[in-house]
Parts: C-alpha cells; sequence; structure tokens
C-alpha cells in the first residue's frame, strides 16, 4: 500500500521551523474552493482612515500648490515685464542712432540738446548699453563683421571701425554692432 502525502503529514510530527502554506484553490477534504487572500481582505470590514490626517495632507498639498503658483506668476510677470522695456528700447534704437549722427556733424544744439540727453539717460536708466568701439577685440557673438581688412598692425582679430553701435539690455543683444575688423596676416 502505497501512501499519500496526507496520510504521510498525519504520522510525521511536525518539523520545526518548517511552515507549510497549502496554496490549492480546492480544499481536498471538502472539494470546495477556497478563498483567496484578496477576497479575505474584501469581507474584512475597511480599515477607518484617520480624517484630520487626510485633511492635513490636502491642506498640505493645496498650500503648496498655490506657492508654486504664485512663483510662477511672479516670474511671468517679470519677463513680461523686461520683454516690454526690450520692445520699447528696441523702437527707440534708430532715434539715438540719428541723435548720434547729429552729434557727428555739431547738429545737436540748443533746445534739442537737452531733450537729446534726456533720452539717452532715460534709455540708460531702463538698461539699455552701447557697446562696439574701434581697437576692442572682436566677438562674434556682439559685433557683425561687414568686412575684413588684413593688417600686421593687431596680433588678433581687432575692431578698426564701427559703422553702427550695438545696443544690448542686460545681456540679452537687441543689435549687435557693425564693424570691420582686422585680420593678422
Amino acid at each position: 500500500m502505497t501512501q499519500t502525502p496526507e496520510s504521510n503529514r498525519e504520522n510525521e510530527e511536525p518539523l520545526e521551523g518548517v511552515t507549510i502554506r497549502d496554496k490549492r484553490r480546492i480544499d481536498p477534504d471538502t472539494l470546495q474552493p477556497r478563498q483567496t487572500a484578496a477576497e479575505e481582505k474584501v469581507e474584512t470590514a475597511p480599515e477607518e482612515k484617520d480624517p484630520v490626517a487626510e485633511l492635513t495632507n490636502d491642506l498640505q498639498r493645496i498650500t503648496a500648490e498655490y506657492a508654486n503658483y504664485r512663483k510662477r506668476v511672479e516670474r511671468d510677470r517679470g519677463l513680461v515685464h523686461e520683454l516690454a522695456i526690450a520692445n520699447l528700447l528696441d523702437q527707440l534704437i534708430p532715434i539715438l542712432d540719428d541723435i548720434d549722427r547729429a552729434k557727428e556733424h555739431g547738429d545737436l544744439t540748443g533746445t534739442f540738446a537737452t531733450v537729446a540727453e534726456n533720452l539717452i539717460n532715460l534709455s540708460k536708466k531702463l538698461g539699455l548699453t552701447q557697446f562696439g568701439s574701434a581697437s576692442e577685440e572682436f566677438d562674434p557673438t556682439l559685433h557683425e563683421a561687414l568686412s575684413t581688412v588684413e593688417s600686421d598692425e593687431f596680433e588678433t582679430q581687432t575692431v578698426t571701425q564701427v559703422y553702427q553701435a550695438g545696443y544690448k539690455i542686460n545681456e540679452r543683444i537687441l543689435r549687435p554692432a557693425k564693424v570691420v575688423v582686422s585680420q593678422p596676416k
């Protein structure tokens, strides 16, 4: 007579430290389906959640979302403000060019000179800076080379003549300087 695994379990003493779990879906004694662990959890009463903890978590989440929203709005306001000033100053650049040409020809006198100085001071106050002068080193991010001339006078590429000054606001270039560049031979 051969022994079945069930009869072996009945005659043997349980081993210490060994746990045997029967994961069969059908009970061999009753031949009825067994309940799974998930079904047992459904039948047990759901755990009650702490309403204070839930409300606290919701409040913290909403507070963080609002703080992020405020930061984003402030950042966007600053960007819009900077863009508006940059657009205004970009429109003033041709007028500043006319003022520079009038200064070069000696036509800037009297009341017009005062108005011109006020306009230049206002543009500087708003952050507009003029750049591009002869004998400075050529920088392709700041200068637009209209032509080049070979020369023994300079060891690096150097601006020798400025046709049109460049303008920038903070680090944003509104217009590059148009220049003639001297290159070493």
